[in-house]
C-alpha cells in the first residue's frame, strides 16, 4: 500500500507531464505484476466500488479521532477533501503492518471480500486498518473504500508510461489496454504481462493475445476555435460531416458475436439490443466506428441522409442509458440507432492505416451489402471555408453541434494527436457551434475542493421569472431577500436554474469570494446564501425541460465565461429567455 500511496502523492504534487510519466515508470519498474495491473487499472479510470456510505465514514472518523461532530465538520470545510481530513485527524498508528502489504493483496485479501457485507463488518475492519497505516496510506484507503479515487493522470499518460517502461510503441500499448477498465473483470497479473509483453509475442492481429471482443483505441478530434484556413489550409482537402450529440461507439463483430463499446471503454452491448440486431449479419471480423443516438422519425429530416427523421436530443439517450430494465415501452420511447463514421476492420483486416477516403469507400460498400440498413453519416466537401461556415451556422437548428473536419488522407490514429505532413496538420477536428449563453445572478455559494478548499468557487445562479420593469423593482426584490421575506408568488422573483464551478481564473474567484463573505445572508452547512449583487455570463451546450428543477429547465455542461461588472442586476437573464432557447 505504501508504494502506491507514495506514487499517488508524487502524481498529485506536480503538473508536469514528464514528471508524472517518470514517476509512473519508476513505480512500474519496482512493482510486481499484480500490483502494477491494479495501479494501471485505477490510474486509467477504473473505479473502486464504494464499500461504505460517506455519512458513516465521517462518523467513524469522528469517533476514532475523539472529536465532536462540529469540530470534524469545521476541519473538513477547511481542508476541502474528506480523505485528507480523515488522515489528518486520526491518532498515530499503533503499527505499520498494513504498509508492507501490496496493492493487489489489499484488494484481493481485504477490500474485495468486504463487498456485500453489512456496514458494521466494514466499520470493524476499517477501524483496525487505520491503526496499522500511516497518514498517506490512510488517505488512499479512504479514497478506495469511499469510491472516490481520482488523481490528475489521464489514460493516455498511463499508456505512455507503460510503453516507456516496456520499450513499446504507445499505440500498441493503447490497443492492448482497450476495455481494461470496463469493470466486468478484476485486474490480474496476466493483464500486466500482456500489456508489457515484447512485440514478437503478438498474434496475427498485431495485438498480444487480443480477445475477440476487443475494440480499437478511439481516434479523437482536436477542438477548432479559430478561423480554419490558417490552420488547415485548403478546404477542398477536407471531408466534413455533422457532429452528432450522442455517444461515440464501436460495434465489433467477431467470433459469431457482437459487442458494443463506448468511447469511455465501457461495454454497453446489453443496453442496446437494437445494435446487436443491426450487426448480426455483418461479415466476420468487422469493426465500425460511429455515433449511438436516439433516432426520432417524427422530427424533420436531416439534410444529407435519406433516413426519415433525425437524432433526438441527448436527454432522450440519457434517459435510455439510465434504465436498468429495458421494457418494450422504454425501447419504443427511445429507439436507438447508429450513424456510421468509419470502417476500422473488415474480414479481420485492420484498415486503420489506409487513408480516410479509401476507408469511406469500403464503409459504403459494407452498407450496401448488409441488412438491416447501416446508415452512414452525411459527408460532403467544399471549395472554400465560407461554404462550410454556412453549414456550421445552421447546425443548432438541425439539432447537431457543428461540424467534424477530417482530412482525406488521414489514417485512424490513437487518442487526440495531429499527424504532420509538411506544414499541414492532418487528422480530425471538431468545429463546434458557439455555446448558448445567459446572464445569471449569484444567489448561493459553496467552497471548492483541493487547492480551492478555502475559497468559495461553486455557485448557484438564478434568473428573473420575468423582465423587471426597472432597476427599482429589481432592487425591491433584493431588499426583500435580504430581509428574509418570502417571495411574492404573483410578483417578480429570482428563480434558481443552474450551478457552475469552472471557467474563472483564480484571481476572479478570489475577488468574488471576498464579495460572498461580505454579503452572506445565511449559512446552511457548507453553503452560504448571499445578497444578490453579482451577474455572470454563463455558457452551456444545450437545454432541456426538467420536472426536477424549479425553473423547469436543465442545462448541459454549464460553466462561467466571465463576471459581468458592466451588467446591472435588473438586466440579468430571464426565465422566458431560457424557454425561448428551448424552442
Amino acid at each position: 500500500m505504501k508504494d502506491f500511496a507514495d506514487l499517488y502523492a508524487e502524481l498529485d504534487a506536480t503538473t508536469s507531464t514528464q514528471a508524472k510519466v517518470a514517476a509512473l515508470v519508476r513505480y512500474f519498474q519496482r512493482a510486481g505484476a499484480a500490483d502494477a495491473a491494479w495501479a494501471a487499472y485505477f490510474l486509467s479510470g477504473g473505479k473502486p466500488r464504494q464499500l461504505i456510505r460517506t455519512a458513516q465514514l465521517r462518523a467513524l472518523a469522528t469517533e476514532a479521532a475523539g472529536l465532536p461532530d462540529w469540530l470534524f465538520e469545521a476541519s473538513y470545510q477547511a481542508v476541502g477533501d474528506l480523505a485528507e481530513t480523515v488522515a489528518l485527524v486520526l491518532p498515530p498508528p499503533e503499527s505499520t503492518a498494513g504498509e508492507a502489504l501490496g496493492l493487489a493483496d489489499w484488494m484481493s485479501q481485504r477490500l474485495l471480500p468486504l463487498r456485500g457485507q453489512d456496514e458494521t463488518a466494514v466499520a470493524v475492519q476499517l477501524r483496525a486498518w487505520w491503526r496499522e497505516l500511516g497518514p498517506l496510506s490512510r488517505f488512499l484507503l479512504v479514497k478506495l473504500v469511499g469510491g472516490g479515487f481520482r488523481v490528475g493522470v489521464s489514460k493516455l499518460l498511463v499508456q505512455r508510461a507503460v510503453a516507456e517502461h516496456a520499450g513499446l510503441d504507445p499505440k500498441r500499448v493503447a490497443a492492448r489496454m482497450m476495455g481494461f477498465t470496463d469493470g466486468r473483470r478484476l485486474p490480474q497479473a496476466e493483464d500486466w504481462q500482456r500489456f508489457a509483453a515484447p512485440t514478437e509475442t503478438d498474434g496475427p492481429s498485431g495485438e498480444a493475445d487480443a480477445a475477440p471482443s476487443q475494440p480499437y483505441p478511439f481516434f479523437l478530434a482536436q477542438p477548432l476555435n479559430e478561423d480554419p484556413a490558417p490552420v488547415l489550409g485548403q478546404a477542398a482537402d477536407w471531408l466534413a460531416e455533422w457532429k452528432f450529440d450522442g455517444i461515440r461507439g464501436q460495434i465489433v463483430r467477431r467470433a459469431g458475436q457482437v459487442w458494443v463499446w463506448s468511447r469511455g471503454e465501457e461495454l454497453m452491448t446489453d443496453r442496446f439490443p437494437e445494435l446487436q440486431v443491426l450487426a448480426a449479419g455483418w461479415p466476420e471480423g468487422t469493426v465500425v466506428d460511429g455515433e449511438i443516438v436516439v433516432w426520432d422519425e417524427a422530427l424533420p429530416p436531416l439534410p444529407g441522409i435519406e433516413r426519415p427523421g433525425r437524432p433526438a436530443g441527448f436527454a432522450r439517450l440519457q434517459q435510455r442509458i439510465g434504465r436498468q430494465k429495458l421494457t418494450a415501452s422504454v425501447l419504443a420511447a427511445a429507439p436507438v440507432g447508429f450513424v456510421a463514421y468509419d470502417l476500422l476492420e473488415i474480414g479481420g483486416a485492420d484498415l486503420r492505416e489506409q487513408p480516410l477516403q479509401q476507408r469511406r469507400v469500403a464503409l459504403q460498400s459494407l452498407a450496401d451489402s448488409v441488412s438491416p440498413r447501416l446508415w452512414l453519416s452525411p459527408l460532403w466537401t467544399a471549395d472554400d471555408w465560407a461554404d462550410l461556415a454556412r453549414r456550421r451556422a445552421g447546425s443548432r437548428a438541425l439539432g447537431v453541434e457543428g461540424l467534424m473536419l477530417k482530412h482525406r488522407a488521414s489514417t485512424y490514429g490513437v487518442g487526440r494527436h495531429k499527424q504532420a505532413d509538411g506544414a499541414q496538420a492532418l487528422g480530425w477536428w471538431k468545429w463546434k457551434i458557439d455555446p448558448l449563453t445567459i446572464d445569471g445572478v449569484l444567489i448561493y455559494a459553496q467552497a471548492g475542493h483541493g487547492r480551492r478548499a478555502s475559497v468559495y468557487t461553486d455557485y448557484t445562479f438564478a434568473v428573473w421569472n420575468r423582465p423587471p420593469r426597472d432597476a427599482a423593482e429589481a432592487q425591491a426584490v433584493v431588499d426583500a431577500i435580504a430581509a428574509r421575506q418570502p417571495p411574492d408568488p404573483q410578483g417578480l422573483q429570482l428563480v434558481a436554474f443552474t450551478k457552475a464551478y469552472s471557467g474563472l481564473t483564480d484571481e476572479v474567484f478570489k475577488a468574488v469570494d471576498a464579495v460572498i463573505r461580505k454579503t452572506t445572508l445565511e449559512k446552511f452547512g457548507p453553503v452560504r446564501s448571499v445578497r444578490p449583487s453579482l451577474v455572470f455570463e454563463l455558457a452551456f451546450e444545450g437545454i432541456n425541460r426538467s420536472s426536477r428543477h424549479k425553473s423547469g429547465v436543465a442545462l448541459r455542461f454549464p460553466r462561467m465565461l466571465r463576471l459581468r461588472t458592466d451588467k446591472p442586476l435588473h438586466e440579468a437573464g430571464t426565465l422566458p429567455e431560457l424557454e425561448s432557447l428551448l424552442r
